[in-house]
């Protein structure tokens, strides 16, 4: 029986590669497991609830697994920048992947996928690609690179086992609340302003893009597989808002201000709200005017073909859930 666990499998990345799973009838059994109970209701998915930061004990009763065939997939990661304290990215990012690892070994799986971040390429203006070295400067790229050598340690042991380590840019899509929607919906209030340079790079990945690329190189014989996922081409900011304009039809004007204002402004906030404006957090505008230029060489040296353009991202939707951009 192929079989594939998923630890942090309630989350958005998680839920929507298995209803494509699902779709596919790509595993004969899904194991989700998280903190967080999913919510698929499918007869092939059964929910377990896992903290990885605790030694991981899953009996699967009277199952002969293809241990050549499944998977085990690591979700499981605290991410959100601010909002943790710097030990809570090391217990569950660092933790949590031993654990799985030592699962993998306990069950005999020879198949991990494991979710990186771009976090670990650290704060460069140069373009980083999956051969760039790593320079992580913050708790949470800290432990998702030591926890991606966790992972190379495990899939050395054997050479029969399999790793792909996926580094995503920021992941937009349908029904996901994140940085590319609060962008949109912020420029629809006219309250959003570009941070300094209009012609920065800030990579983004639409979901839909992702699980194929997941598909793809889960389709590939090599033992080690470590790549970026992004869209490509990028676009710059400032040609992003004005796709957006255009295919949401909004007039509002974008200002540019200098990032040193922002941030000044962004304090003040903090400080005369009581912390209530949570998302115009310095940290994060900081963070907004910096550049993340990925570039997912693995992915088009090997010929993956991107089908979604920001644009057609986009559209595509808006046809799925116009919902979310009321």
């Amino acid at each position: 029986m192929k079989i594939v666990f998923i630890f942090g499998g309630s989350g958005y990345i998680a839920t929507n590669l298995i209803n494509c799973f699902l779709k596919e009838n790509i595993f004969d059994k899904v194991i989700v497991c998280d903190i967080k109970k999913t919510e698929i209701i499918n007869p092939k998915v059964e929910f377990y609830n896992i903290d990885v930061r605790k030694p991981i004990n899953i009996n699967i009763v009277n199952t002969n697994i293809d241990k050549e065939k499944s998977w085990i997939f690591n979700f499981a990661a605290i991410h959100r920048e601010p909002g943790h304290e710097p030990h809570e990215y090391y217990e569950t990012n660092i933790l949590g992947a031993e654990n799985v690892c030592e699962f993998a070994e306990k069950i005999g799986i020879n198949n991990i996928f494991f979710t990186s971040s771009i976090a670990p390429y650290g704060q460069s203006l140069e373009q980083k690609t999956e051969k760039s070295l790593l320079e992580p400067v913050t708790p949470y790229g800290i432990s998702k690179a030591i926890a991606e050598k966790i992972h190379m340690i495990w899939q050395a042991k054997e050479k029969n086992r399999r790793l792909i380590i996926c580094r995503p840019a920021v992941i937009y899509g349908p029904k996901d609340p994140g940085n590319i929607l609060r962008m949109i919906k912020a420029i629809k209030k006219g309250m959003f302003f570009i941070p300094g340079d209009p012609n920065i790079i800030k990579a983004y990945g639409y979901i839909y893009g992702l699980i194929e690329s997941i598909l793809f190189t889960m389709g590939k014989n090599e033992n080690l597989i470590i790549y970026n996922y992004a869209e490509w081409p990028l676009l710059p900011l400032g040609k992003m808002i004005e796709v957006i304009k255009k295919i949401l039809n909004i007039n509002k004007f974008v200002p540019k201000i200098p990032l040193s204002i922002l941030v000044i402004v962004a304090r003040l906030l903090q400080i005369l709200s009581f912390n209530k404006f949570k998302d115009f957090h310095p940290v994060r505008v900081k963070k907004a005017a910096f550049p993340t230029n990925i570039k997912p060489d693995y992915l088009i040296n090997n010929g993956f073909e991107f089908h979604y353009d920001f644009e057609s991202s986009l559209k595509h939707w808006l046809s799925i859930e116009p919902r979310d951009f009321e």
